[in-house]
């Protein structure tokens, strides 16, 4: 019996010891330096979630996004439910780890999202008029340590585009960010976002003075989706200036190509589903991608953003033009020694280890789906000789 199927036999409710006991076991031993500019990776460990997880009467699933809030030493998840379980919100947990492993994932609290009205979001079957359901899927703790801002993919079936929105630390609603030009769902034939491939990735740089999102897939204009042997149209990483909350730059990334040997092409596709500050300069960029049936990869690049490239006000972007980043692989998840890889959608830094050094923490959404699983992967960087470029 393998440990997901153990660790669906415990009580729910018993979540701290079921977190705990449920750890895939992998030794630390696991090193990987995909390229010259990346430190050898070793894995701490994995955690991973039953289906049916219960807490404080919801049930957890649909993790899409987390950040670590140092002030209060809580990670933030975001759950992009989109109210049909339970009505859309966070949650908190504690993380502990060290340089032996990945020990437990804890829930401390359920925070309930609430709208523009200060009220619950209503399930998608029954909506609220005038309110989108929320699907949300980045999230950044801001830097006034009272409010974090969260990405909603849209509502585009009842005609609502995808939403940046600030809440306070209780889920309650506090403001509206502006989308970037191109962003906000349109009525042009071949223009605009594509449902369920939007803001998909957040991050928040080390000074705190600029917040990046990322969209999941090209926008409609452009370029198509990745297809096998084939990357696809780039994708727009823009650049707010959180003093302002205005957009003000963006580059452009071009996502891997499918497989061009996949036996199933239909539904398959490969995206950005997160990007992560990484040093002054540079972002991380989680690429996840997906072949039926269930068959997941996850790749993490890093991306510098010195170049002096700005595409926000460019209506049409094509890959083969110089705005495109160049992007250095860091680590292909597939080769980091899991028991699988599942939908990696979230990506955060925890505290460093005593020694100094960092910890990377990722999460996979189930999407209450279950052959699918909640996944926790703990990967400490080393101070390798292969760490020229951090």
């Amino acid at each position: 019996m393998n440990n997901l199927r153990q660790c669906a036999l415990i009580p729910a409710l018993l979540v701290t010891a079921l977190l705990a006991g449920c750890a895939a076991g992998l030794p630390a031993s696991k090193r990987i330096c995909s390229s010259p500019e990346a430190s050898p990776w070793t894995l701490l460990g994995e955690l991973r979630w039953p289906h049916d997880l219960l807490f404080a009467g919801t049930t957890v699933g649909g993790i899409s996004a987390i950040d670590y809030d140092r002030a209060s030493g809580l990670y933030y998840l975001a759950s992009d439910d989109r109210s049909t379980h339970d009505p859309a919100r966070l949650y908190t947990a504690r993380i502990r780890y060290d340089a032996t492993g990945l020990h437990t994932v804890s829930l401390q609290q359920r925070i309930t999202l609430l709208s523009a009205r200060q009220q619950p979001f209503a399930p998608g079957k029954n909506p609220e008029p005038g309110v989108a359901t929320p699907d949300a899927e980045a999230l950044r703790v801001l830097p006034d340590g009272q409010s974090l801002l969260w990405s909603s993919e849209g509502d585009f079936a009842r005609g609502f585009g995808p939403q940046l929105i600030q809440s306070g630390m209780d889920g309650q609603w506090l403001r509206e960010w502006p989308l970037p030009p191109g962003h906000a769902l349109s009525s042009a034939k071949g223009e605009g976002p594509r449902n369920n491939f939007t803001l998909e990735g957040m991050a928040l740089s080390e000074d705190g003075q600029t917040l990046w999102t990322a969209m999941e897939a090209p926008l409609q204009q452009d370029g198509p989706m990745p297809a096998p042997g084939k990357t696809g149209g780039p994708i727009r990483i823009t650049a707010y200036d959180v003093a302002t909350q205005q957009p003000v730059r963006q580059l452009a990334y071009v996502p891997d190509a499918l497989p061009s040997n996949l036996w199933i092409q239909r539904r398959a596709l490969n995206g950005v589903s997160e990007i992560l500050a990484d040093r002054p300069d540079h972002l991380l960029v989680l690429e996840r991608s997906f072949a039926p049936p269930l068959r997941f990869g996850a790749r993490i690049y890093r991306i510098s953003t010195r170049p002096d490239i700005n595409t926000l006000n460019t209506p049409q972007l094509h890959s083969d033009k110089r705005e495109a980043l160049s992007k250095t692989l860091v680590l292909d998840l597939a080769d980091a020694g899991l028991q699988s890889v599942d939908n990696i959608e979230g990506m955060s830094w925890g505290p460093p280890l005593p020694d100094g050094r960092r910890v990377l923490l990722l999460v996979s959404d189930n999407n209450f789906n279950p052959a699918e699983v909640t996944q926790f992967v703990a990967l400490r960087q080393e101070a390798g000789s292969c760490a020229a470029g951090l």
